[in-house]
């Protein structure tokens, strides 16, 4: 890999640790503050407002922009964000701000690679990144949980600097507290992020400008027929998996009768068997055999249903790294898929975005949809058993449009398989 690879992985497992201990904290913030289960659950959407509604910008800020500058002031927002949930701002109000800066960061972030690296290294690039991430996820919903635990809370909370009232009172202040110095880790790396030679974009002045060239981009990838397959595939996976993060928290106490800390170790059981397969995709798949991974996905949606019949932690680990793992494995492939078309078709920035727009919006429709459930009363196995039977039709739906391109534009797609495929030999 090329010099800055390293930095920018770096970068990214110091913020991501810190956006997943982050919502573990801020879940049993509002826990403890007496708020209802569905405020809890609309945390998941919450995080993903900005990254609809500024869709149309950020992919455009962060092609106007070195990278690294863009996701220095994207951390800098995310610290706003924990400081206002720290000083009286409303967890879901404050946490929205997080995922404002989450937003502006993750076009930068993927952006950035196709930048810095052939074709050919995309798939192992987003492997390592995707499988690093994940270890990020895993490790930090064990150290939100463990930072809140009986055993560290009071070690934090007993910091507080002589003569100052900071506020700072609960387990879950002293956790959120302790992301501020991770957001600040990530800044000081994304200082170090070499300059590429990529061409910067200057912003119109006119932002309707933004607004009509992200609705063209938009309709340009799902109007290619193989960016239509992965763009819909990583759409449904973060859509999904998004939302999972909070129904393992409430599957994991209504099942296992697990708290929160206890909970989130199974999250991170989720997101080690992700990273397992992420890896696993990295070696063994090519960028042209990515939509051989669709009946994967078919067979994650109905894994999912089957949490509805474990019961002890003995059978929930080895199950839930199985259904991680499958994810992992379905998502790499379809990611590098998507970002290779994407930069082809209108460059790394905004096709990042579109993405984001895309898998976010899918975030934002199924957590309310979920947050609607839990305030008409649906307990934690009917939202599993919806969840997985969406996943598994909508995979099979994915894979029937595929065939049907075959059928319908077979050149086109041959075209397309093919310049992946030399990109990749280049």
């Amino acid at each position: 890999m090329k010099r800055g690879f390293h930095t920018i992985m770096s970068a990214q497992f110091f913020s991501s640790l810190a956006d997943n201990a982050l919502f573990v904290a801020a879940v049993e913030l509002l826990r403890t503050s007496g708020a209802a289960e569905w405020q809890r659950a609309a945390l998941v959407p919450m995080f993903a407002l900005f990254y609809v509604v500024l869709a149309p910008f950020v992919g455009a800020f962060a092609d106007s922009l070195p990278k690294g500058r863009v996701m220095f002031v994207s951390n800098s927002i995310k610290v706003v964000g924990c400081l206002a949930m720290l000083f009286g701002t409303h967890p879901l109000a404050a946490y929205a701000i997080v995922g404002l800066g989450a937003a502006a960061y993750s076009p930068a972030k993927y952006g950035i690679l196709t930048e810095l690296l052939p074709a050919s290294q995309l798939v192992k690039a987003n492997g390592w990144i995707e499988g690093l991430t994940i270890a990020s996820i895993i490790l930090g919903v064990l150290l939100g949980g463990q930072l809140m635990a009986p055993h560290i809370a009071p070690l934090l909370l007993g910091l507080d600097m002589p003569g100052v009232d900071t506020g700072i009172n609960t387990p879950a202040e002293g956790a959120i507290a302790a992301m501020v110095l991770l957001y600040i880790i990530a800044a000081i790396f994304n200082l170090r992020i070499p300059r590429t030679q990529a061409l910067l974009q200057p912003l119109p002045a006119d932002p309707r400008v933004l607004v009509r060239d992200f609705m063209s981009c938009n309709a340009r990838l799902w109007n290619d027929h193989l960016g239509q397959i992965s763009l819909a595939t990583t759409t449904l996976f973060w859509g999904v998996s998004g939302n999972l993060r909070y129904i393992v928290l409430s599957w994991a106490a209504a099942a296992l009768g697990y708290g929160t800390t206890q909970a989130s170790a199974l999250v991170g059981v989720v997101a080690v068997g992700t990273a397992v397969g992420a890896v696993l995709a990295s070696w063994r798949m090519q960028l042209h055999q990515a939509t051989a991974v669709i009946p994967v996905g078919v067979a994650m949606g109905l894994l999912v249903v089957g949490m509805n019949f474990i019961d002890t932690v003995q059978l929930a680990v080895p199950f839930l790294i199985l259904l991680g793992g499958l994810g992992g494995f379905l998502v790499v492939p379809m990611n590098a898929l998507l970002q290779h078309r994407g930069h082809n078709l209108m460059g790394a920035g905004r096709s990042i975005a579109v993405q984001n727009f895309n898998e976010q919006a899918c975030i934002l429709a199924l957590g309310a949809f979920y947050v609607g459930m839990t305030r008409w009363g649906m307990s934690a196995f009917g939202a599993i058993t919806v969840f997985g039977i969406v996943v598994a039709a909508t995979m099979v739906l994915i894979g029937l449009r595929h065939r049907a391109n075959l059928r319908r534009y077979p050149d086109e797609v041959a075209r397309q398989f093919a310049h992946s495929r030399m990109d990749e030999l280049h």
